[in-house]
């Protein structure tokens, strides 16, 4: 089978089909004429069948994802098509297919993670070896306080618990949002965020680590980080997806590739959300409180990532 003619003579189908189901879902079946309505049923039926032929002549998974989309927003249409079924959509979607994304993805969120840790282990050996390197990177009042009085700066956030979570996790979402639209300059900006990030969380350590506060400061850094920072590898890696499609298309055309890793990146994007709500709400009010001693912070980090695994490998029982 010729992909690329095949692919050219299907995507109509796909395009027309995807219409019809913004339009029902938007404003409801009864805005489909009777012919719609047929349309949208026999489209329903083909793209099936390509969904079918996808994954036995093992086409991608971008494509296989992006059809299998297609039909369960589809089947929701045609066979339920109530607005309780649209939420059971979005709760299917984080169960089952946000796991399986994150799996087919793996390989951009190791790239991810690799560029930030380059940079944290180049900032941690500058830090260690050249005093005046902290300074670039640090801000002066966080050396101020680490060097001249042995604290960290975290207490600040105590008492003003609601507007700091709040804060926290506009910003990181900011840098979620950046992180994944930055492809769009063929990763240049991905590479970059994530790059300077790891500079940054390098440099602090160095600085902690120097002043014997590693421990408190990695106590923190634990309960938040074991979602905060996988949330952002993933986002990451949705930059770099769509980077991959702008400079290496690979089997697929071009436009084609672009909008089947768009589509992953997207899905990615929508993923780490909630991560980062959560990540929010546990920095502002667990990881800076002194009632929480840091052996317990260290433990609940770790049991946080643990179950952030277990979920990363869930897979739907009914594809089984």
């Amino acid at each position: 089978m010729n992909l690329r003619r095949w692919l050219a003579r299907r995507d109509p189908n796909w395009q027309a089909l995807a219409q019809l189901l913004t339009q029902a879902e938007k404003k409801g079946l009864k805005s489909l004429s009777g012919a719609d309505i047929n349309q949208l049923a026999s489209l329903y039926r083909s793209t099936s069948a390509d969904l079918a032929r996808a994954k036995t002549g093992n086409l991608g998974q971008p494509l296989i994802l992006e059809l299998q989309q297609l039909t369960t927003r589809a089947y929701s249409q045609i066979y339920q098509g109530s607005r309780h079924q649209e939420w059971q959509a979005v709760g299917d979607f984080y169960r089952w297919s946000l796991p399986e994304v994150i799996r087919a993805t793996l390989p951009y969120t190791a790239i991810a993670f690799a560029i930030f840790l380059l940079g944290t282990l180049i900032a941690v050996w500058f830090g260690q070896h050249d005093p005046s390197f902290l300074a670039v990177i640090v801000p002066e009042e966080l050396i101020t306080k680490v060097r001249d009085e042995q604290e960290l700066w975290m207490g600040s956030i105590l008492g003003v618990e609601p507007v700091a979570s709040s804060s926290i996790m506009v910003n990181n979402l900011t840098v979620s949002f950046r992180v994944v639209a930055g492809g769009i300059t063929a990763g240049l900006w991905t590479v970059y965020a994530l790059f300077y990030n790891g500079i940054l969380i390098g440099a602090i350590a160095a600085l902690v680590g120097q002043h014997q506060l590693a421990f408190p400061f990695w106590a923190f850094v634990f309960p938040h980080g074991a979602l905060e920072l996988p949330a952002i590898f993933f986002a990451g890696g949705g930059g770099l997806l769509i980077a991959q499609a702008l400079l290496w298309p690979g089997r697929y055309p071009r436009i084609t590739a672009l909008k089947q890793n768009s589509l992953q990146a997207a899905q990615l994007l929508f993923g780490v959300i909630p991560l980062l709500i959560i990540a929010g709400l546990i920095e502002g009010f667990i990881s800076p409180s002194p009632l929480v001693p840091s052996i317990l912070k260290y433990l609940l980090g770790t049991g946080i990532f643990g179950l952030l695994v277990v979920y990363c490998w869930r897979s739907d029982p009914s594809l089984k």
